[in-house]
């Protein structure tokens, strides 16, 4: 009977930190933050307005491929990664794909004004430009035309590690790589992601591991909820793309994931025999002491 009351002693403390203490601790390290918005409610997108893609091509290719590449429609870098970069801070992204992977609202939001749609503002004072010019110029059909166009080239389906390169690669290397043994460097160089950021990305080969993925989709949703003034601009991805990105990223950080929760149920079998076991032999022990 004592020992009957000890474990009931341990179950009540037990219960009491995992339903008590830890639920506090966490509140405090990891305060709460609102949910992801993948509809971007917040921006000046479309409008409900409907775009055509063909006048968006001749807009896209007067306005953009200065300094964007298109590959699928064969507008080459202008510069290589290195020039772009200290030309303008960071490599700009080849647009092959921005139709597929961005949100279409947001993807307006940040034609017509770069720093705002992405929530870097901050970033850009006393003088400083982004240096992606706006185009909150042009007509809004116009800027509807160009995401129709954009969307119109994009491709149907994209591998996760086609999404994050797309992404993300532009600013963040993955240094430990995937199965397949593959690392892949920044495509801006470091000390010109560092000067345009403030600081060197972090590479994110483990941060899957290190951040969850519960944080990691808030915060690459909006990086001003749980990093109010953080370099990191809003990428304005899809949710699908956006769950593509850290799909790879657990690909990479965390291939053993399946692994170990399927091995989780049978180590608490095996615990739950093991215990039982215990207790026969303590009672049979106990038995012949009495």
């Amino acid at each position: 009977m004592r020992e009957l009351k000890i474990l009931a002693v341990v179950v009540v403390f037990t219960l009491i930190t995992y339903w008590g203490v830890e639920p506090f601790a966490h509140s405090q390290m990891h305060p709460h933050v609102e949910p992801a918005d993948y509809e971007f409610k917040d921006v000046d997108g479309l409008n409900g307005l409907q775009g055509n893609a063909t006048n968006g091509a001749a807009l896209v290719q007067a306005n953009c491929t200065a300094c964007h590449s298109i590959e699928k429609e064969g507008f080459p870098p202008v510069m290589d990664d290195a020039t772009s970069a200290a030309s303008y801070g960071v490599v700009p992204p080849d647009l092959s794909t921005a139709g597929k992977i961005y949100n279409a609202d947001y993807l307006a939001a940040f034609i017509k004004d770069p720093a705002k749609a992405s929530k870097v503002e901050h970033k850009f004072k006393d003088g400083r430009i982004h240096p992606m010019p706006g185009y909150s110029w042009m007509k809004p059909q116009e800027i509807a035309d160009m995401v129709a166009y954009l969307q119109s080239i994009a491709p149907e389906k994209m591998s996760n590690k086609e999404v994050f390169v797309d992404a993300c690669q532009r600013c963040h290397g993955i240094k430990y790589g995937d199965m397949k043994g593959g690392t892949m460097a920044a495509k801006t160089p470091n000390e010109n992601i560092k000067a345009y950021m403030g600081k060197l990305p972090p590479d994110l080969s483990q941060y899957i591991r290190s951040r969850g993925e519960s944080y990691l989709h808030t915060f690459v949703n909006d990086p001003q909820k749980h990093l109010e003034g953080t370099a990191m601009p809003r990428v304005g991805l899809t949710q699908d793309a956006e769950q593509q990105v850290i799909d790879y990223m657990e690909q990479v950080g965390d291939s053993k994931k399946a692994e170990r929760e399927a091995l989780g149920p049978k180590f608490l079998i095996y615990l739950v025999i093991l215990a039982i076991f215990a207790w026969l032999w303590k009672a049979k022990i106990w038995r012949e002491l009495h």
